[in-house]
């Protein structure tokens, strides 16, 4: 089997790559690991982060980068390339958009079984397939990671070159928040980073088109793919985002939503789980365990801020993106459950989420409660900027 082929790719790929800004997952990631899954929404930039590694590893040699959609797969298999790989004296193989291959999980297990001294990083777009196939036949073997947006720290480190440090959430709610001399007034930043700064490819043209590619792809191609609907189907799925984006965040009543969908209850709530895993919606569960957990969720919000601007027709409502930016930020390093005094509760603490005349009445009898406000640059008591919680990864 001729090589030769992918290698040209690779070293194209390589050269194209730049490391002057690196994810907030790469150094997280256990990169000895004999397989590992690094699976997120599209766009996130999963391709950029494994070329990254080769490149800061210094183990361009040692390596090969392939994308499981190229046409040089219709002739030849994953397994086959790796064993070729091996041979010749390759030690990781980084497998792109692994879902899009037929049966990837089938394979990429024999490479584990039968190929013991390769090393295998798969990454896909479809959360759905990836977590499919490893739960299929990879459970016991891959070590699963997931890349989620840009937070508002790595967009001002991306955006103006800068090295500002991760704060724990415990510097946060301690007021204990510092930015460079170079942002003196981050809400100017902040705004440009709700409405357009999830996604690394902020910086090009086009911004939003981009995205809605990504929003479109997800519910035409990823999910139907993944749950086996028909285009009819899928257009169903696509009214029921729109449903969502236009009353975010809601609690949502399945039986309602299948009327005016002319769905039955159960396959609204298939559907939303769809929604929800592909990274397009974030659902916030109540606190406390038992059976709570399989009921529906308390709330539902859009996945990230961008995905607001993207569908509400320039109709946003202040609240919801608020509450949807702390989600988001929260989501990547805490657990986080809805309150049943204020609006959230992460890792036991309580937070009420509002813009700059929000009050403390409604947790004023809560312990280790904060009041979060928007339009605001500085902590001070109980009262933390919003902003400060897009420092957390």
């Amino acid at each position: 089997m001729d090589l030769s082929q992918l290698f040209d790719l690779y070293s194209v790929k390589l050269s194209e790559t730049d490391t002057g800004f690196v994810r907030y997952l790469h150094d997280r990631i256990n990169w000895d690991s004999r397989l590992i899954v690094i699976v997120g929404a599209r766009g996130v930039g999963k391709t950029t982060m494994i070329l990254q590694h080769i490149l800061l590893a210094d183990a361009v040699k040692e390596s090969l980068y392939i994308a499981a959609d190229n046409t040089y797969f219709s002739t030849n298999t994953l397994f086959d390339t790796a064993s070729a790989f091996v041979k010749g004296g390759g030690k990781v193989l980084y497998i792109d958009e692994v879902h899009k291959y037929p049966d990837w999980s089938k394979e990429v297990k024999m490479m584990y079984d039968y190929l013991p001294d390769l090393r295998v990083v798969v990454t896909g777009s479809s959360i759905l397939d990836i977590v499919k196939g490893t739960d299929a036949d990879l459970s016991r073997r891959a070590i699963p990671y997931t890349l989620e947006g840009l937070s508002f720290r790595e967009y001002l480190n991306f955006s103006l070159g800068l090295h500002i440090e991760p704060l724990s959430l415990d510097d946060i709610i301690a007021g204990n928040i510092a930015l460079p001399q170079e942002i003196r007034h981050p809400l100017v930043h902040f705004k440009d980073y709700l409405a357009k700064g999830y996604f690394p490819f902020f910086s090009q043209d086009d911004y939003f088109v981009r995205l809605e590619n990504v929003i479109n792809h997800t519910m035409e191609i990823d999910i139907p793919a993944f749950a086996g609907m028909s285009i009819a189907t899928s257009r169903k799925l696509k009214k029921l985002l729109y449903v969502i984006s236009r009353n975010v965040p809601f609690k949502p009543n399945f039986s309602e939503i299948g009327r005016s969908l002319s769905m039955d209850r159960g396959t609204v709530a298939d559907y939303m789980v769809y929604i929800e895993k592909s990274g397009l919606t974030r659902q916030l569960n109540m606190s406390g365990g038992g059976m709570s957990l399989f009921e529906k969720p308390e709330k539902v919000y859009l996945g990230n801020t961008n995905f607001i601007y993207a569908l509400s027709d320039g109709m946003q409502n202040p609240g919801n993106v608020r509450e949807t930016f702390f989600l988001s930020a929260m989501s990547v390093n805490h657990t986080v459950t809805a309150s049943p005094v204020a609006d959230f509760v992460v890792d036991g603490h309580t937070f009420e989420v509002g813009g700059k005349g929000k009050t403390g009445k409604q947790v004023k009898d809560v312990g280790d409660a904060y009041i979060v406000k928007d339009d605001i640059e500085h902590a001070y008591m109980n009262i933390i900027p919003l902003w400060a919680f897009g420092l957390d990864y």
